[in-house]
């Protein structure tokens, strides 16, 4: 069942790709035009990205006692972000990713859920802060829209309702628990017409909330424990602007910080609130549209956020699916050292389908 796990989303992932054919053909046909020097600058700042989104779950896992090495988290992040891609699983895919690789290593799976929520609430926090910079230059060159507005009001309540839940869990695993309860319950009655039985688990869901209440109970008192992975997660957002500098530069096209700020912001706003895969045809089409409204040429605008998305996309999605590889194949190693001697292929299927002896 496993491996039909991975083979199913790397099929996912090519679908994707081959469903992009005409947007990655754009991109190609863009970068020609490109500086190959900033375009290697972009390319290094997208590897840094993946070393500080490392540092930042590090930071994370510290503050709850879990102890895990940069490498691991780093590669576990670039996988799960590839999953909840081509899942379009909204990053649950990939906290489950981080869980599943926890367990195996004898980590606290409500910890490693406390430190997923922790880390999309602060990565959320620091591009509000972000965001209301952008907001604010927009407003400034009167070229704030209605879309722009309600995405931001999408983006802050999907921040107060981690931010809750946090806080019951915080305050009452029993409070948390009941509403987690509550919402399994009206998810079983949509889902039972269908499937006639219970898709979610009720008592699953309070030992989830007792699992959160214990991994929160570990974080520390002092108010500031979380001021490092907030500055990482600042950093985080610093160098995906360096990306967009990087692509504005590559083309020759003048820019201001202002425009760099506002454009990054419009951009990732929509990222995060669009119903596709990471943005996928909605962020091409904002941004350039934000681009444009910044005084700047349509054919420039459009040719800096492909470039943007080639490497902040299209190229992170590859190095993710790549990390995704090597942990099935990873993994696959360390079944393999600890099977009997004989034939490979056959004890894995076995052990695949719940056979194989311990």
């Amino acid at each position: 069942m496993r491996k039909f796990i991975v083979v199913f989303i790397l099929c996912l992932g090519g679908i994707l790709v081959i469903l992009s054919f005409s947007e990655i053909r754009d991109i190609a046909a863009g970068l020609q035009r490109a500086n190959p020097w900033f375009l290697a600058i972009a390319v290094l700042l997208q590897g840094i990205w993946f070393v500080v989104l490392g540092l930042t779950f590090q930071s994370l896992y510290r503050l709850l006692g879990l102890g895990e090495r940069l490498q691991r988290l780093a590669l576990v992040a670039a996988a799960s972000g590839f999953v909840s891609i081509v899942t379009a699983s909204a990053g649950f895919g990939g906290l489950a990713l981080f869980i599943s690789d926890g367990k195996k290593r004898g980590l606290s799976p409500g910890k490693i859920t406390v430190a997923g929520a922790l880390y999309f609430l602060l990565d959320e926090a620091a591009f509000l802060c972000v965001l209301a910079v952008g907001i604010f230059l927009l407003v400034k060159h009167k070229n704030l829209s209605i879309e722009e507005v309600v995405a931001s009001l999408i983006l802050f309540s999907l921040a107060s309702v981690i931010a809750l839940l946090l806080y019951l869990s915080y305050r009452s695993s029993t409070a948390l628990g009941n509403l987690l309860a509550k919402m399994a319950r009206i998810v079983n009655r949509v889902f039972r017409p269908f499937i006639h039985r219970e898709y979610l688990s009720e008592e699953r869901a309070h030992s989830f909330a007792a699992e959160m209440g214990e991994g929160l109970g570990s974080l520390p008192r002092r108010p500031y424990s979380l001021l490092s992975p907030f500055v990482l997660s600042l950093a985080n957002k610093a160098l995906l602007m360096g990306i967009l500098t990087s692509a504005f530069l590559s083309f020759n096209v003048p820019f201001t910080p202002g425009k760099i700020i506002a454009g990054f912001s419009i951009a990732y706003l929509f990222l995060i609130v669009s119903p596709t895969p990471s943005g996928i045809g909605v962020v091409e089409g904002v941004m350039t549209l934000a681009l444009h409204s910044l005084n700047i040429e349509w054919g420039d605008a459009a040719v800096v956020t492909l470039a943007y998305r080639a490497v902040t996309f299209w190229l992170a999605l590859a190095l993710g699916a790549l990390a995704f590889r090597t942990l099935h194949l990873e993994r696959v190693i360390k079944v393999e050292d600890k099977l009997p001697t004989g034939d490979v292929t056959e004890n894995l299927d076995s052990l695949a389908r719940g056979t194989t002896d311990k």
